[in-house]
């Protein structure tokens, strides 16, 4: 997929460690760098650089379209993934008899905002069995009352990948008044998603899209937005937000628009416009190609050394993510840390995330000192 040519030219710091940890924290090609450049540049305009700005904004729009597989109008921006999962709090303005389903393989900005709602409906949790999350465990939390279904594509945690189709028919059948939330953010730029029939999606914007902190992509097809649209104070996401009658009406724009309360952070967006073209331009399937059987290999090498992945594998499936538990994960994890692998270690687990960027030699640098670590 990159040549070591292109590699070097495209992410030269990679030149100096082995890098695993990009469902945390991606490289950014220097084309981010560039494009957060030309954001200083376009500031230094003062007023004028914000015809630049909203420009950025616009492209970024459609490039985000395009990946999540939505028009443009059904795409917006927030400044994180938590307050864009707030704001679609504000949206249903749940009552402590509606139900809303989560999983315990959700990033808590996902999960969370049910459980802090001044006014808290139930919420239930679909539980992951073997790590794995199961539709029939899921069918009895559905019902009547459920609203919202709230889920991952891809696990943080362990890696695992929701399948879809039976997943989104069991809820559309048994719980016909829910919407389906999903975040991708562990999938978006990584695997090649399916969940565009989604009620709304969400994305952070520092993971495997390869761009920086403080955005976030929100996606609300046009069918789900007057469900969908914020009860939240601002002026970017009102129609009359200097208008006379501003002081007694607040006229909320539907869907994902209104996500977009406040000035768009518009550093993060010339980044990310920056770095969902480049993902685009060297194309997800072609990633998920190169990558995959990366990560068969280290699923099947993660076995021979008694290390039993946290997910089971999904090889018409895989994601970018592999997680192991170990009675010494701290030993393994500083036996990694010296050589310069760069992985994550929370709470007793690995994770090991293999991006586009990795090759055959990371993997067999990776494997090799793990298996001396382990034994």
């Amino acid at each position: 997929m990159l040549t070591p040519a292109t590699r070097h030219r495209d992410f030269p710091a990679l030149d100096s460690m082995t890098y695993f940890n990009t469902a945390a924290e991606s490289i950014p090609p220097l084309c981010v760098g560039e494009a957060l450049q030309a954001y200083w540049q376009d500031k230094l305009r003062g007023m004028k650089g914000r015809d630049f700005h909203f420009k950025q904004v616009e492209e970024c729009r459609e490039v985000a379209a395009r990946m999540i597989s939505l028009k443009p109008a059904e795409v917006s921006f927030c400044s994180c993934s938590s307050e864009a999962y707030n704001l679609l709090a504000t949206a249903l303005n749940l009552q402590p008899t509606d139900e809303v389903v989560v999983t315990d393989l959700d990033f808590p900005a996902g999960a969370t905002p049910w459980l802090a709602a001044s006014t808290r409906p139930q919420t239930r949790v679909w539980q992951a069995a073997q790590g794995e999350l199961r539709v029939e465990d899921l069918v009895p939390l559905l019902n009547a009352r459920t609203q919202l279904v709230q889920v991952s594509l891809v696990s943080f945690y362990n890696g695992h990948r929701l399948a879809w189709v039976p997943f989104r028919d069991a809820v559309r059948r048994l719980a016909p008044n829910a919407l389906i939330s999903v975040d991708v953010t562990q999938a978006l730029g990584r695997v090649v998603l399916d969940c565009a029939d989604a009620d709304c999606l969400i994305s952070s914007t520092h993971k495997w899209t390869l761009a920086v902190h403080g955005g976030c992509v929100v996606g609300i097809p046009e069918r789900a937005a007057a469900r969908l649209t914020t009860h939240a104070g601002g002026w970017f996401h009102l129609r009359n937000a200097f208008e006379a009658d501003r002081f007694q009406r607040a006229d909320t724009k539907s869907g994902a628009a209104s996500f977009s309360v406040g000035m768009p952070n518009f550093a993060a967006i010339y980044a990310l416009n920056a770095a969902l073209r480049y993902v685009e331009g060297v194309g997800v399937e072609a990633i998920s190609r190169h990558a995959d059987p990366l990560v068969a290999k280290v699923h099947a090498s993660l076995l021979e050394l008694g290390l039993k992945p946290m997910a089971p594998a999904q090889p018409t499936n895989p994601t970018g993510i592999l997680a192991f538990l170990h009675p010494n994960t701290a030993g393994i994890f500083a036996a990694l840390d010296k050589e310069n692998i760069h992985v994550m270690h929370h709470a007793g687990r690995i994770r090991v995330a293999v991006a586009g960027y990795n090759t055959a030699e990371d993997v067999g640098r990776l494997l090799d000192v793990l298996g001396k670590a382990v034994k």
